[in-house]
Parts: C-alpha cells; sequence; structure tokens
C-alpha cells in the first residue's frame, strides 16, 4: 500500500466506491498488473511520478490481477500492464504495455483542465531507473521501459543500455544489431566496448555448466584450469572485468598454457576491448608482462 493519498489499492467490494464514485469529482487512473510482470513494475513508479505531481488532481487505484480475477474478468483485462482512465464513472481512455512519461501525460492532457497539469519540471531519468533495473538483474523490465521510450526519441545512451538489457535476457543477436544505430561512437566508445565485450563473451559462456557447479569445481581442486577459466569468461559476461582480469591473470602464471594460451588470448583480447587507455588495461597489462619476462 502507497503512502500517498492519491494512491491507493483496490478490490473488488471497494472498486465502485473508490473508484467510480472518485471519478465523478476528478479523474482515477486504474492500474492492472501482477506482480510476476516485469513491466508492470517499470510502469509503477511512472504512474506514481505522475500522480504525485498532480498533486491530488488526479487519482490512482491499483487492481492486483492475482488477486483480483473478478475485477480483471470485469473489464475483459487481457494483457499486462493495461491502464483506464475513468471518468464520471466511465472508462474514457487508456493504454496496455508500459509506456514513457510523455506519452502517458498526452494522454492525460485533454481529461484534465489546463490548469491542472504541472509542468514536467525535469525529463523522467529513464537512464537511471534502467540502471537500478539492470543492477538487479532485471533485464525485462529494463526491457520494457526503454523500448517504448526509444521508439519516440532515439538516444544513443538508451541503446547501449538497451543492448545491455538484451544481451543479459539472452537475446544476443537483437542486442547486437543496436550497437550500429549509436550515432556519437566517441562518446560512448567506452560504453560500446564493454557491451561488444559483454555479447562477445556471453555467446563463448552459452555452453558452460551453471556457475554453482564450477565454483563447486574449483573448490574441490585448486587447479581445476577449466573450471578457473570458463568462471573468468562468466565474470566477463557479467560485466565485472576486474574480478575476471584477476582470474585470467592467476591462470595465465599458473597454468599459461591452457587450451592453447586461452589465458594470455583472453588477457589481450579484454585490453582491446576496454582501450589502450582504460586503468585495469594499463595494471594488468603491466602484471602480465611482468609474469611472462
Amino acid at each position: 500500500m502507497s503512502q500517498s493519498p492519491y494512491i491507493f489499492d483496490v478490490t473488488a467490494d471497494t472498486f465502485d466506491r473508490y473508484v467510480l464514485e472518485n471519478s465523478f469529482h476528478k479523474p482515477v487512473l486504474v492500474d492492472f498488473w501482477a506482480d510476476w510482470c516485469a513491466p508492470c513494475k517499470a510502469l509503477m513508479p511512472v504512474l506514481a511520478k505522475l500522480t504525485e505531481g498532480y498533486a491530488g488532481e488526479l487519482l490512482l487505484a491499483k487492481v492486483n490481477c492475482d488477486e483480483q480475477a473478478e475485477l480483471t474478468q470485469r473489464f475483459g483485462i487481457r494483457s499486462l500492464p493495461t491502464v483506464v482512465l475513468f471518468r464520471d464513472g466511465q472508462p474514457v481512455d487508456g493504454f496496455a504495455g508500459a509506456q514513457p512519461e510523455s506519452a502517458i501525460r498526452s494522454m492525460l492532457e485533454p481529461h484534465l483542465a489546463l490548469g491542472d497539469i504541472p509542468a514536467e519540471e525535469d525529463a523522467p531519468d529513464l537512464a537511471g531507473q534502467a540502471e537500478a533495473l539492470l543492477e538487479q538483474a532485471d533485464f525485462q523490465g529494463a526491457i520494457a521501459l526503454l523500448q517504448p521510450a526509444i521508439s519516440e526519441q532515439p538516444d544513443d545512451a538508451l541503446l547501449l543500455l538497451l543492448a545491455r538489457a538484451l544481451a543479459g535476457d539472452g537475446q544476443l543477436d537483437e542486442a547486437e544489431a543496436i550497437l550500429p544505430a549509436v550515432k556519437d561512437r566517441d562518446t560512448h566508445k567506452g560504453g560500446l566496448a564493454a557491451t561488444t565485450a559483454q555479447i562477445t563473451f556471453l555467446r563463448q559462456a552459452a555452453g558452460f555448466p551453471a556457475r554453482e557447479l564450477l565454483e563447486a569445481r574449483l573448490a574441490a581442486d585448486a587447479g581445476d584450469s577449466e573450471a578457473q577459466y570458463q568462471l573468468a569468461i562468466l565474470d566477463l559476461a557479467r560485466q565485472q572485468p576486474e574480478v575476471a582480469l584477476e582470474s585470467l591473470l592467476s591462470l595465465f602464471q599458473r597454468d599459461r598454457g591452457y587450451a592453447d594460451n586461452a589465458p594470455q588470448k583472453t588477457l589481450l583480447q579484454v585490453f582491446d576491448l576496454l582501450g589502450g587507455e582504460h586503468p585495469l588495461t594499463i595494471r594488468y597489462r603491466r602484471r602480465m608482462y611482468q609474469a611472462l619476462y
């Protein structure tokens, strides 16, 4: 339950009173959602921000469709999220799927008095929201948030975030296809290199055993070069280059010739992807050559 007086949960028993009756006084958005629905979770903070911004001139009612099957059937909800706007006891507008804030504002404007529409003080921090979802490994949520915004107005930073989300979700071909759309390649050189590396190593790791099995193998036998190498590739796929470089360097020092010099070849590949001026490249290249000579 939200702490806001403008946002509340509704059930089949309270819907008519909280939604229909209130809609005779001010517009009421009804958000049909479910806990398992990643796009629903991506949309929730956008709806909450908008509702708070209208400072009481708009209400937001939330319907948990897993718990309120009667309401889902009553309004013929077929996909989630679905958002319906009520005025004067009737549904008057709405949309399905996660939408950017600007699109939702455009939908609301005809139903609110012009004086009630607050100015959009700051552009929605889509990049920050997407980064947070990626940190939580909620790749589908990030995709649902980013795709509508990019289709409305392409942005290099958002394109890179979408590529990362698609890669994390296993859609490697789709992720790779996005990269040529990044226009300012000099500004985003580091991001392009990191995302390319992520896709490269995700492809390589596709046939590896589960991480837990590899960790158990290495714990049982510290000399298991295959397990150590495959864990390093998994770390690279998860965009944890420092952890991976440390493991690869350790393997290079212990078993340099493993898999036709794979540790050294991969170290050099990571250096190329990070760029010669990257601090990790400088540090680990120096350590590699110290071990080599």
